[in-house]
């Protein structure tokens, strides 16, 4: 009997609650719903990972609502500014465009609207050794060492220096963004770097009358290392030769041709002969 009571209390306390569950799920669901509206405004984005260079089309933006309060500044809104020119910056998707990150709608696309003002791109010859294996990729920032050899006269030891600190690598091949995914080295005969007028002729001159080799930094690293360069006597340890100074020796000077007119007198010494003038009074 005592068993009976305490199932069917057990029965009762489980139909009651659910029951108050229920009805309580169904206040809730009955509820009325408030609606918050935020104002938004239109913005153009990459509607993919775009590289530097890139001439932008319909296929590469699209437009997205934005909350007004969060717009970024100078934000373009109107694909009409967008479409026809050229990214300067790298973007990713979903990254509004800014002016700052689009060429000028005259400069076109590729990389010559990518060259900041004052610089200069100059391409250098390379291979597996001197592009470092191919890690020097676009975005990465090298020293440029150079290897000259005597000249002409072979006086001098062969030298070997840093001619350039902390240059920017544009372009490794015809490719001007790095694979932001990979990081992979890439093998190219063809690197591109960002240099003033003076530093291309110095890096000019480098790879025409010596051999270059590129030395890859960490891109924090924005020290400029002075090197007084290293000659091959200093790096076997042994004295530099001294170029030795060459000495003329001035030929004697040749007497003067007597007058034909003027009276001579031969003089025998030993077996030289000499002409003398004789004075006439």
């Amino acid at each position: 009997m005592t068993r009976i009571r305490v199932f069917i209390v057990l029965v009762l306390a489980i139909t009651a609650g659910g029951a108050f569950a229920l009805g309580t799920y169904n206040y809730v669901q009955n509820l009325p719903t408030q609606t918050t509206t935020i104002p938004t405004k239109p913005v153009v984005v990459a509607a993919s990972d775009l590289d530097v260079g890139a001439e932008l089309s319909k296929d590469n933006i699209r437009i997205i609502q934005w909350p007004a309060n969060a717009v970024p500044t100078n934000v373009i809104s109107d694909p009409k500014d967008v479409i026809g020119r050229g990214l300067i910056l790298p973007m990713i998707q979903n990254e509004p465009f800014l002016p700052m990150k689009l060429a000028s709608a005259e400069a076109g696309a590729g990389l010559p609207p990518a060259i900041p003002p004052g610089l200069r791109a100059l391409s250098i010859k390379v291979n597996e050794v001197i592009g470092v294996a191919g890690y020097v990729l676009p975005g990465t920032r090298v020293d440029v060492l150079v290897t000259v050899s005597p000249g002409q006269g072979g006086q001098g030891d062969v030298t070997s220096k840093v001619i350039l600190t902390n240059v920017q690598v544009v372009a490794a091949g015809t490719k001007i963004d790095r694979e932001t995914d990979k990081n992979k080295p890439m093998a190219v005969t063809v690197v591109t770097v960002l240099v003033t007028p003076e530093e291309s002729e110095r890096l000019t001159l480098a790879s025409t009358e010596g051999k270059i080799q590129l030395a890859l930094r960490n891109p924090l690293d924005k020290a400029t290392p002075l090197t007084r360069g290293i000659r091959q006597s200093a790096l076997l340890g042994v004295p530099a030769t001294t170029p030795r100074a060459t000495v003329r020796v001035a030929a004697a000077a040749k007497p003067l041709p007597l007058p034909l007119d003027a009276a001579t007198v031969e003089i025998i010494r030993g077996d030289k002969r000499a002409r003398e003038a004789v004075r006439q009074e």
